[in-house]
């Protein structure tokens, strides 16, 4: 397995994160502990579980872990839906980061596809 800094997927999962939080800033300071606190904590988790899963031995942990990551996007997904809905985010910068998660997801869903276990050379 490649580093994880080398993986395309990675990079903009970080990338995203860095945007969530820049976008956040912003947020009312009552909701410091609420959705800003699980927007970055959905966020972040794409990414770290994208390297812990590249840290592990198989290649059944790093699907595992991507689709943790993959969970962790749709979380995303919905709080995103949520603050915009809430007037915390204007419709472009949304749909913006909303392309991007989505971006993500099929990435994550193709690297899981991937990752699966050939059934026809599994009882090789």
């Amino acid at each position: 397995m490649q580093p994880y800094r080398n993986l395309i997927v990675w990079q903009k999962a970080h990338a995203l994160t860095l945007d969530i939080y820049h976008e956040t800033v912003a947020f009312p300071r009552d909701e410091v502990h609420g959705i800003t606190s699980q927007m970055r904590r959905a966020s972040s988790s794409i990414a770290a579980n994208i390297a812990e899963g590249c840290g592990r031995g198989s290649d059944g942990e790093l699907r595992q872990h991507l689709q943790i990551g993959m969970g962790s996007a749709t979380e995303l997904d919905y709080f995103l839906l949520l603050a915009r809905d809430l007037g915390m985010l204007s419709d472009p910068v949304y749909e913006r980061l909303m392309a991007t998660v989505t971006e993500v997801q099929k990435m994550l869903s193709s690297f899981i596809v991937r990752l699966r276990p050939n059934p026809l050379t599994a009882n090789s």
